[in-house]
């Protein structure tokens, strides 16, 4: 008895001495960015945008090219982690690229770009969209990096992941703004840092900027982080449009728009993952709050998409915040049926006054 006691100790020393080590190298690890980082420019861009221009803006979170319509993940209530194949991963990449390319906008905000992943094969997705789409400056702003995730099983490995932001004009500087994380010490070693991707392009002809802001906020907080980091982009938004500037706020916010009806999107409960509302009140005036609900941008990851459930769970989370001298031509969020990602790009298209 006591040798077998005497060895259920020693593992047990052993285990507990793992899991200290372990937490000690995810700190010494962990990804700590400045508040502000200058952002590297990859390519140069044809021209520059002018007063009375239109200009089309896509977003879409192509979900790191490992959420199509067979996946499900085990953070949204379903169990997979790497949920698709490295062809898979290729023919949704891929479909991203042919989008931008199909579509021809001005500027692309994606999301949940990987460059060097466990969960995505370790494919350079940002390489291989700008290769497709070459007539774009490109900028990536890293939000995700872990050395490696043991968790859940088989384990997350290795993440390096951010925005993006492909335009057709020559930015005079990008750069990656720290949001608030909500999370502590030791979840926080292996969670997302998430940022605005801030790019500033001179409006010829005047004394202006157009502002862009790629983001995607806080999903898995109890709904602090998420204001935190709304209360941070108003200010960053307020501080511009004072300047005069034309502001384009876009991407996958994590909530809905208080001043937008989705009613006809409602959580359905269940323990499934729930998505935040955004106080458009916050902003103070001047502002246009943009999401078609035509079709939702985001399905549940609960389990695999379901065509024939008309209680599936959707959501409306991808949208844009416009500054008010800039007047809206359209909005339209392309029904992909999520084939290759959980969320439906979304395009807008606007004229700078």
């Amino acid at each position: 008895m006591k040798k077998a006691l005497k060895i259920v100790g020693i593992v047990l020393a052993c285990l507990v001495g793992f899991v200290l080590l372990f937490l000690a190298a995810a700190s010494l690890a962990e990804y700590r960015p400045a508040a502000e980082e200058p952002v590297v420019l990859a390519g140069k861009g044809e021209s520059a945008p002018t007063v009375g221009q239109s200009l089309t803006v896509l977003s879409w979170n192509m979900g790191y090219g490992g959420l199509s319509e067979t996946a499900d993940f085990f953070m949204d209530g379903g169990t997979g982690v790497r949920t698709q194949d490295k062809a898979q991963v290729q023919k949704n990449t891929q479909a991203v690229a042919d989008l931008i390319r199909s579509v021809d906008p001005d500027v692309a905000f994606l999301q949940e770009i990987d460059r060097n992943s466990t969960r995505s094969w370790h494919i350079d997705e940002l390489t291989a969209v700008q290769a497709a789409n070459p007539a774009y400056q490109a900028a990536f702003a890293q939000n995700f990096r872990v050395l490696f995730m043991p968790y859940p099983w088989p384990p997350m490995g290795h993440i390096d992941s951010g925005v993006a932001t492909l335009t057709r004009f020559d930015a005079e500087s990008a750069r990656r703004i720290q949001l608030p994380c909500p999370f502590t010490w030791p979840v926080r070693t292996m969670n997302l840092k998430r940022c605005l991707l801030v790019e500033r392009i001179p409006v010829e002809g005047s004394d202006r900027e157009l502002v862009l802001v790629n983001l995607h906020l806080e999903a898995y907080d109890d709904g602090e982080g998420k204001l935190a980091q709304t209360n941070m982009l108003a200010e960053l938004m307020q501080a511009e449009a004072e300047k005069g500037n034309y502001v384009i706020a876009g991407g996958d916010f994590n909530q809905s728009f208080s001043s937008v009806d989705t009613s006809m999107y409602p959580l359905r409960g269940g323990g499934l993952w729930e998505c935040g509302e955004l106080d458009a009140d916050a902003f103070g005036s001047g502002w246009q709050f943009l999401m078609d609900t035509t079709h939702p941008t985001c399905r549940s990851l609960d389990r695999a998409y379901d065509r024939s459930d008309p209680d599936f769970q959707f959501y409306m989370i991808d949208g844009f915040i416009v500054s008010e001298n800039l007047a809206v031509e359209s909005l339209e969020t392309l029904d992909l049926d999520f084939v290759n990602s959980d969320h439906n790009p979304v395009r807008l298209t606007v004229t700078l006054r």
